[in-house]
């Protein structure tokens, strides 16, 4: 199947250049159990609280994380429109699709 539209594909480029990392894609891992905040994933992934902000910002540019305040906590979760399944999760970026394992 041939990409005939630019826009899409360009989109899906993006999207994936967002995931290349590696703490990214355990952001992505983390947040397929349920929203967390920022301290809980960088507590997860032991890193600094700056740098996995860092991540759920670039994250959150690309469109596949949405983020909500709660009290003094901002609140992220995995953008619904792109994730599916229940054990793990299918990210759909219009052209391609990514399998996260359970």
């Amino acid at each position: 199947m041939a990409i005939t539209n630019l826009k899409i594909a360009k989109q899906c480029a993006d999207t994936l250049a967002g995931i290349a990392e590696p703490h990214r894609i355990q952001i992505i891992d983390i947040l397929c159990t349920g929203p967390k905040n920022v301290t809980e994933i960088a507590k997860a992934l032991k890193i600094e609280i700056v740098n996995a902000s860092h991540h759920l910002g670039v994250l959150r540019t690309v469109g596949l994380v949405e983020h909500r305040k709660d009290g003094r906590f901002v609140i992220y979760s995995l953008d619904p429109k792109f994730v599916t399944g229940k054990n793990g999760a299918t990210l759909d970026l219009g052209w391609c699709k990514v399998e996260i394992a359970g």
